[in-house]
């Protein structure tokens, strides 16, 4: 007998039970929800640890969810990073397949790219642009007839 209720416990459960109000029709959301740009480093933040996320998403909003067991980033409802929480302070948990991504994407950023119009590296000359407004006159030398 426990003698603050004055009574075994095993013999309050039901009247416990017939106490308790039904649980509602919609479980209710638990853990921890977070709507954030991933930055240039392709990180997000949860409680004091780093973890890595799909960099093709860099500079795009990210729903970042977590529970007690997992971390879990997502762009428009596709997942783009996935993780068991870390409970330890102040680490980076990275993914392999983020950091080979993001060493593509840099090599491709370094890459120079072809023009898609062949005429982009054909250069007018300045003096066109001074004959059509009427600076100089069609004759003569770049300086020599300026108005």
């Amino acid at each position: 007998v426990v003698r603050t209720i004055r009574a075994r416990p095993v013999d309050r459960v039901d009247a416990d039970r017939a106490a308790m109000l039904p649980l509602p029709p919609v479980p209710p959301a638990v853990g921890w929800v977070n709507r954030v740009r991933l930055g240039r480093d392709y990180y997000v933040r949860v409680d004091s640890n780093d973890y890595s996320v799909d960099p093709t998403v860099i500079g795009r909003f990210v729903d970042v969810t977590a529970d007690l067991s997992g971390v879990e980033v997502r762009h428009e409802g596709r997942v783009v990073a996935a993780h068991d929480r870390v409970w330890a302070r102040s680490q980076t948990i990275t993914d392999p397949a983020h950091v080979a991504a993001a060493r593509t994407l840099r090599e491709q950023f370094q890459q120079p790219r072809p023009s898609a119009d062949p005429h982009e590296e054909l250069a007018r000359d300045l003096t066109d642009y001074d004959r059509a407004f009427g600076v100089i006159d069609g004759g003569g030398r770049g300086g020599e007839d300026v108005a």
